[in-house]
Formats: structure tokens, sequence, C-alpha cells
């Protein structure tokens, strides 16, 4: 007789859905990284104020920067001001080059005129608002006699600052072929300035952590240029995210767009909400349909912002006199004891996904585990460094991670004399005594 298996109801349709309901609970780890969905080349979010990475796509890639080059021209001007060595009130004639390029419209200029000075103030304003390349020319001939001199301040300034892949080929961010054969020296008549998203986010951290100034200057939506004079022009910011214009993104005031043909559209950000600044930086931003456009860059950059505002908070991880239970302590000699506590010497507050708190932890480095008396309190002894320990960390923008100073939380003072002889007999006896024992033991191991 034949045997006929019937099929359980069970088996069609409860087991599918008990492992639907699984992987929807228990979703595969391969998927759990953060994907923001952005369409540019490369991309970063950094906490202005520690240098966190909040997220990163690609961000070591050398790509095209065209004129978020100027970022290190107002560097390298703010520091010249800061140094006396450039005013604000002096002045730049104006040469038969810095004309020509001027009058270029198809390019972003402010018109100069050929017999025309200028101050180093209106030259910088038309710089920081409307990426007036003529006028960066002026400046960094003011600043170093020639633009090919100039190049060797901005490669001084970016080892200074420890950028790694970058390549400066002039101060404007154009391309080199519109430049009317008038290119540095030592570039080709077809280079454009390079680097990576890391190098262009660490450049603008330092901008801002040096010259905070820059957001008095590049958060102006709108501005004349000679306004009251026949050679007034109006111009408008090409960051379209500041208040007021097309793709106003609340707390933005900085810092530098950048397009060419071989950079695309790329843009370097930062906003401020609640105390808290971030710097987000895309390249070569396009739309869905694989063309760029300014949309496309505010886009990415405001996808970062909505990202890192509203994941993320300044949360304490470490609280003030922190104690490593496996380091309480650490020793002194000749002292009136021989152990003095330890701690952290400041609280440490880093920027987190709120859901991620307690995955930060400390680690101890110690510089020393002994110490002579006397001790003073507060004499650092190592540091605490903070780690994640699920999931990845980007790390800091500075490559150097955030750590704060671990010291000695109370005073030793220096032992008397008598008490100082009879711990020299104690530690000779206990020498005698460890040498003998080592020496029985050896016998039997």
């Amino acid at each position: 007789m034949k045997t006929v298996r019937k099929t359980s109801w069970f088996n069609i349709f409860i087991i599918p859905i008990l492992l639907l309901s699984f992987f929807v609970s228990n979703p595969i780890n391969a998927s759990a990284e953060t994907d923001l969905g952005l369409t540019v080349d490369a991309a970063i979010l950094i906490d202005a104020d520690t240098g966190k990475i909040l997220y990163e796509q690609n961000a070591d890639a050398t790509l095209g920067i065209a004129s978020m080059t100027k970022m290190m021209t107002e560097y390298i001007l703010l520091d010249a001001i800061e140094a006396g060595t450039v005013t604000w009130d002096q002045e730049y004639r104006v040469n038969d080059y810095t004309y020509r390029m001027s009058q270029n419209r198809a390019l972003s200029n402010v018109p100069l005129r050929a017999d025309g000075s200028y101050t180093i103030r209106e030259l910088y304003e038309a710089m920081a608002i409307y990426s007036a390349n003529a006028a960066t020319v002026a400046i960094a001939e003011t600043i170093a006699g020639t633009e090919t001199e100039f190049l060797k301040l901005m490669n001084e300034k970016a080892e200074e600052i420890g950028l790694t892949s970058y390549r400066f080929v002039n101060s404007s961010g154009l391309n080199n072929v519109d430049l009317f054969g008038m290119h540095p020296a030592g570039t080709g008549p077809e280079d454009e300035n390079v680097m990576s998203a890391h190098d262009v986010a660490k450049l603008a951290y330092y901008l801002l952590k040096d010259h905070p100034e820059v957001i008095e200057v590049s958060s102006i939506p709108k501005k004349t240029f000679r306004e009251g004079t026949e050679d007034a022009i109006e111009m408008s910011n090409w960051n379209f995210m500041l208040p007021g214009l097309v793709f106003e993104y609340e707390g933005v005031d900085g810092l530098k767009t950048g397009t060419t043909d071989f950079a695309g559209h790329s843009f370097t950000g930062t906003a401020e909400r609640n105390g808290t600044r971030l710097i987000a930086v895309v390249m070569k931003a396009v739309n869905a349909e694989g063309v760029g456009s300014y949309k496309a860059r505010f886009d990415a950059t405001a996808t970062l912002f909505d990202y890192g505002f509203g994941q993320f908070s300044k949360q304490e991880v470490i609280p003030e006199n922190y104690v490593f239970e496996e380091q309480k302590t650490i020793s002194v000699t000749k002292g009136k004891q021989e152990q003095v506590s330890i701690g952290v010497k400041e609280p440490i507050s880093i920027m987190v996904k709120s859901s991620e708190k307690d995955l930060y932890q400390p680690r101890l480095i110690l510089e020393t585990d002994t110490l002579e008396a006397g001790v003073e309190e507060g004499t650092v002894v190592g540091k605490a460094v903070i780690e994640k320990t699920e999931g990845t960390d980007y790390g800091y923008i500075d490559g150097e991670g955030f750590t704060v100073d671990v010291v000695t939380t109370e005073p030793v003072e220096r032992a008397g004399w008598f008490s100082l002889f009879f711990q020299a007999v104690g530690n000779f006896f206990a020498s005698i005594w460890n040498g003998i024992t080592g020496f029985i033991m050896g016998f039997f191991s």
C-alpha cells in the first residue's frame, strides 16, 4: 500500500512567518553600517570642537577641490593679518594679469580697474563671499610677491597642519588652463588643485580653530562690492545654504563652495546649533540621474547635517575624578606613604550617538608607575584615551584621538631621614630574602 505524506499547514504558513520575523527583528550585521545614500564621490562629517569624525565615505580619495582652495588662501592671509605683515587697509595695485583675469565674467570675479587700487579687506570680502578669482590672486601677490612664491606658503601651511593627500597648483582653485598661460612655475597648464575630503575637513577644522573670525565674512549672504561708486557690483554668496538664500539651512554660516568641470559640485559647509558646530565636506555631488548641480551638493550637505544634529550629541563619557579600578594608585619611593591615588584630571565629553554612549570606554596609558616623594597633587602620570568597544569608530580628524591627563589626586610628602633609614634597612633585608627564596625555588623548578 502506498503511503501519502500530507503537508502540514504549519510548514506552509507558520515557519515562513517565523523566519521573516526573525530577520526583521535581527538585522544582518553586514548591513548595520550607516549608509546615508549620498551620491557623491566623497564625503565626511566632523565635530568642529573635538575633530571627532561622525561619518565618512571614500574620504581618503584624492579629488579636485576647485575654489575650496580659497580656504587655504584665507588661512594664510589671516595668519599674515595676525602677524602684522599685512593690514586690512593696505592697498593692492592692479597689474595686467589680475586686470585681465577680473574681466572674465565667465569665471567668478568682481571687475577690477586697470589703473585701480583696492584694499585687502575689499579683496578678501570679494574672495570669501563671491569666490572672486582675480581678487584671490591679488591677495596671494600681496603676501608673497608672486603666486609661485605663494604656493610655497600653501605647502608649508599644509605640512604644518598635517595634510597628507593634496597638491596645490594655484591660489584660487581654477584650472590652470584659465590662467592665460600665467600659471605658477613648476605647474602644468592643465593642472588643478586636489585634496582628499579628509584633508579638506582638516583644513576647515584648523582654519576655524585658529581664525574663528572667518565666519564673520563667510556668513554674509549678499554684499555690494565698492558700494556707492560706479564700479559697484552685487555679490551673492555661492553658499546657497545661508539665511535667505534658496537652500537655506538653520545654523549654516560658512564656509566655501568649489565648482569646476574637474572637481564637479563640491562644498565645505559648517553649521552651529545649540552650541554644537559641525563641518561637512561633499565632493563631486550629483543627483539621482548622475548630473552635478548646486542643489545636489547642498542636498548632500543637508543630509550630513541632519544626520549629525539628529543622531549625535555631546555626552560625558568619563566623569571628573574618574578612577581606573585596575589602577587606583602608583608606587611612591622615599615618601611618608608608599602609594599615591591617581585619577582623570577632567571630565571627558565627546560627540556620540545617544544609543552608543556606553560603548565608549577609557583606557589608561601610564607614563610612569613610580614617583619619588614629594609628590604634588595634580602631577601628570599618564593619559586616558577613549575607545569604542564595538562597531566602527572613524577616529579624529587630527589622527591623535581625544585624550585627557591622568594625575595624582593627593600630595605625598618626603619621609624624614629616620623613616628613610628604616625603609632602606627593610628593603635591604627584603632583597636578601627574595634572593634566598629564589635560589631555593630554583632547585625545584
